[in-house]
C-alpha cells in the first residue's frame, strides 16, 4: 500500500494540483467521488512566508479534508525552509509537495519550475530545507518533476536520486520535457526507467484519462501510484472509476447528462459557499466546457452557461439541456485541457552552462500563488 509518511494512500492515486482548479470545493468535489491523496493550488513560498493575502486565502482547507497537502514552488533553499517550518509550527497542512514541473515561460524564464532540477546543487539544497523543516512535525515531504528542460538536458533519473538522498516520501514524474507542455504523448518508459532507478516510490504522472490507462500505467512501469491531472477536468467522477478499479470492481457506468448537470450544479455550490456566489460563478465559468464536452448542446446555449453570474441562472439554463443525452462516447480516452505545441523552453541567460552551479535565480519567486 502506498503510503505517505502517517497516512495510507488507497487507492494510489493523486490529484496533481492545476492553477485556478485545485482549489478547496473542487478538491471536495473529488473527495465525494473516490479516496486518494487531493493536492491544493501551487502556493508560492516566499508569498507564504510574507503572508500574502491571495496566498492564506488559498491555503485554507474544508474542514474534513485529511491529509492536508499543499504544494510549495521555491528556488530559495532558505525561503523554503522559512516556509516549510511555517507549516508545521502553524500547522497549515499535513503534508509538502515541492513543484519541480511547472513548464510555463514566465517560470522558467528565471530558474524555477521545470527549469531549476538541472541545477543539481540547488536542487539538493532546496529538498534538504524542505525536508530538514518539516522533520520536527512528522510532516512528509514530495516533489513532481518532468523528465527534463528537453530531450538533449534530461534531469529525471539525477533529481530522483537527489530527491531520494535528501529523504522525500516519494518522488511523482511527469513523463514529458518541459518543451513538449502537455503536447505530444507522456513517455511512460521513463517511469519505469526512474522506479528501477530510486528505492524512494515513484508515482507516474501523463495520459491517464481513464481508469484504466491507471492500471495499465502502473502494470507497465512499476510505478507506487498515479498522479491525475487533466483528466479529471469536468470529470470529478475519474475518482470514482480510480477507486473501483483499483479495488478489482467493474466499472461504474458513465454519467448521463443529467447526472452531469447535477454535478455542475453541486461544483458551483461549493464554490459559491467557499468564495460567495458572484465570485464563485466567474470562476465556474471556465468549468462548463469541460462538463459539456462531447454533449449536444446548441452554442447559444453553451455561451450563456459561459457567461453565468448567478446560482439561479444556472439552475435556469441547466433545465435548458436535453438531459437524457447519455455520455459522448467520443470523448472517453481523449485528451482534456491543455494541448499546447511544442516550444522552446525559455531559460535564464547563461542557464545551461554549469548544471553544478550553486545559483539562487534572482526574483523566479517574486510571484502570486497559484500559478
Amino acid at each position: 500500500m502506498l503510503r505517505l509518511g502517517p497516512y495510507p494512500v488507497a487507492p494510489p492515486v493523486v490529484l496533481a494540483p492545476m492553477a485556478g482548479i485545485t482549489n478547496a470545493p473542487f478538491r471536495t468535489l473529488c473527495r465525494e467521488q473516490g479516496a486518494g491523496l487531493f493536492v491544493s493550488e501551487m502556493i508560492t513560498a516566499r508569498a507564504l512566508v510574507e503572508r500574502d493575502e491571495k496566498t492564506m486565502r488559498l491555503i485554507r482547507f474544508a474542514p474534513d479534508e485529511q491529509p492536508r497537502s499543499l504544494q510549495l514552488y521555491g528556488v530559495d533553499p532558505v525561503v523554503v525552509g522559512a516556509a516549510v517550518r511555517m507549516v508545521v509550527e502553524e500547522d497549515l497542512a499535513d503534508h509538502v509537495d515541492l513543484n519541480f514541473g511547472c513548464p510555463v515561460a514566465k517560470v522558467t524564464r528565471k530558474g524555477g519550475g521545470s527549469a531549476l532540477p538541472y541545477k543539481r546543487r540547488l536542487l539538493d539544497a532546496i529538498l534538504c530545507a524542505a525536508v530538514d523543516a518539516a522533520a520536527p512535525g512528522g510532516v512528509p515531504v514530495t516533489m513532481k518533476m518532468r523528465k527534463g528542460i528537453d530531450d538533449d538536458h534530461l534531469t529525471y533519473l539525477d533529481a530522483g536520486r537527489i530527491a531520494e538522498q535528501a529523504g522525500v516520501a516519494w518522488v511523482a514524474l511527469h513523463a514529458r520535457t518541459a518543451d513538449q507542455g502537455y503536447s505530444g504523448r507522456a513517455d511512460w518508459d521513463a517511469i519505469e526507467r526512474l522506479a528501477l532507478h530510486v528505492d524512494v516510490p515513484v508515482l507516474g504522472n501523463g495520459d491517464v484519462w481513464e481508469a484504466a490507462d491507471a492500471l495499465r500505467m502502473v502494470e507497465r512501469t512499476g510505478c507506487a501510484g498515479v498522479v491525475v491531472g487533466r483528466g479529471c477536468l469536468g470529470r470529478p467522477w475519474l475518482f470514482r472509476d480510480l477507486a473501483r478499479a483499483f479495488a478489482g470492481q467493474e466499472p461504474a457506468a458513465q454519467p448521463d447528462l443529467a447526472e452531469v448537470a447535477a454535478m455542475m450544479r453541486r461544483h458551483a455550490e461549493l464554490l459559491a459557499d467557499w468564495l460567495g456566489e458572484d465570485k464563485a460563478l466567474r470562476d465556474f465559468r471556465k468549468h462548463v466546457a469541460w462538463y459539456l464536452k462531447g454533449f449536444a448542446v446548441g452554442s447559444d446555449l453553451r455561451v450563456r452557461l459561459g457567461a453565468v453570474s448567478t446560482l439561479v441562472e444556472l439552475d435556469g439554463l441547466l433545465g435548458e439541456l436535453d438531459l437524457d443525452q447519455p455520455f459522448p462516447a467520443v470523448v472517453v480516452g481523449a485528451p482534456r485541457g491543455r494541448t499546447a505545441a511544442q516550444h522552446r523552453v525559455a531559460l535564464p541567460h547563461g542557464w545551461l552552462d554549469d548544471p553544478d552551479e550553486l545559483v539562487v535565480p534572482v526574483a523566479a519567486d517574486v510571484m502570486h500563488s497559484g500559478g
